[in-house]
């Protein structure tokens, strides 16, 4: 029983196996937190796009909320 006790304190076959799981981990919450940061900023320039979009005119008309008076 001493003999089996040594032996396996000496094993490090599951040593590797602990770091590769470590270093997984380590990898998958950079790229959530990478994720989050890309996200949000995704989405601010998806609203500015739509903004500066929504204020187009395609026919190159001034755009109707510009304040111009067409009638005068």
């Amino acid at each position: 029983m001493l003999k089996f006790i040594k032996n396996f304190r000496k094993d490090e076959a599951g040593a590797v196996t602990v770091d590769w799981v470590v270093l997984t981990a380590a990898v998958v919450g950079l790229s959530a937190a990478a994720y989050t940061s890309i996200k949000s900023g995704a989405t601010t320039l998806t609203g500015n796009v739509e903004t500066y979009m929504e204020g187009q005119n395609p026919n190159g008309a001034p755009a109707a909320d510009s304040g111009t008076d067409s009638t005068q």
